[in-house]
């Protein structure tokens, strides 16, 4: 096990007798909602999974530590210090272990965490990818290069919708990384269900994700998978709402010269302000949903 990991007593206990164990991240806590609202969802989340048959385990660095599997204070913890905990991407894991500093981990840093741990199924709300105007500006995800080359099923609501949604396809089916719709045909875009753009394959039920991913392992593949769940219909918001709100937060991202890690909280939080708190709600009810399908598929694949 790698000197630097903790895994907590109750995920260790879980891995060891082989039963479904679905990994968190923990930039949803920090930077994604404000305080109290996002330790109430975060403890939410790993509740839902435990009621669909899993043991959560809420992934962060806390003072340098790599930590598979969180205690409600250290939840507590990282929602009260909001933004001034570290976002951690792959790039800051070193100075933030030889520093013994804290971070929330992204997508990427969450699956590489996983991945030493043992805990092969990971739930999230949406995962980042290739910016618009990308090929001006280069800002392309860590994530993507992260489902690339770390074999861990990635359970999402689809990509972020202020992303170039078409770019984001083209970019996984270049690295090769499977795009699987539950449900669907179509990639969902977060807080809708519909993007336009087709997914690899249709699945729909946890026992085909569970033998895909199991195929995909004993193939040897270095990446992982993804896994797009749509957010369900009662909560998705109308599309020409979040479009308008996600071009206003845009020009003013583009305006305030924001720019690099920063860019992906701003633009969120800001849409979040444009339609009135509706999609802070939405993203809370598709994480939700993304933690049980999870929680099942962790199941069958334990089996």
């Amino acid at each position: 096990m790698n000197k630097y990991l903790d895994i907590a007593p109750e995920v260790q206990e879980a891995l060891a007798a082989g039963k479904p164990v679905v990994a968190l991240e923990s930039t949803i806590i920090s930077h994604g909602m404000p305080y109290p609202k996002n330790v109430e969802t975060a403890m939410l989340v790993e509740q839902t999974i435990r009621d669909n048959g899993a043991v959560p385990a809420t992934i962060a660095v806390i003072g340098g530590r790599l930590k598979a599997g969180l205690s409600k204070e250290e939840i507590e913890y990282l929602g009260k210090a909001g933004r001034g905990v570290a976002k951690a991407s792959r790039r800051d894991l070193p100075a933030l272990v030889a520093r013994g500093a804290d971070g929330a981990t992204t997508v990427t840093t969450t699956m590489m965490i996983a991945y030493m741990a043992g805990i092969k199924i990971f739930a999230t709300g949406g995962i980042g990818g290739v910016h618009r105007g990308a090929e001006v500006t280069m800002d392309i995800s860590a994530d993507l290069e992260e489902l690339a080359q770390t074999p861990v099923m990635v359970i999402c609501a689809g990509a972020k919708s202020i992303l170039d949604l078409g770019l984001t396809l083209e970019y996984l089916e270049t690295k090769g990384v499977p795009v699987i719709g539950y449900g669907t045909q179509e990639l969902p875009a977060f807080y809708t269900r519909q993007s336009g753009f087709g997914v690899d394959y249709r699945v729909d039920c946890p026992e085909e994700l569970a033998a895909m991913f199991a195929a995909q392992r004993e193939l040897g593949y270095k990446g992982g998978m993804l896994v797009t769940n749509p957010i369900p219909e009662e909560y998705a918001m109308d599309k020409a709402v979040i479009d308008a709100a996600i071009e206003e937060a845009l020009a003013q991202c583009q305006a305030q010269g924001v720019r690099g890690k920063e860019t992906t909280p701003f633009l969120l939080a800001k849409v979040v302000e444009l339609t009135g708190g509706d999609s802070l709600e939405s993203n809370i009810k598709l994480v939700l949903n993304n933690a049980r399908l999870a929680a099942r598929t962790a199941a069958e694949l334990a089996k």
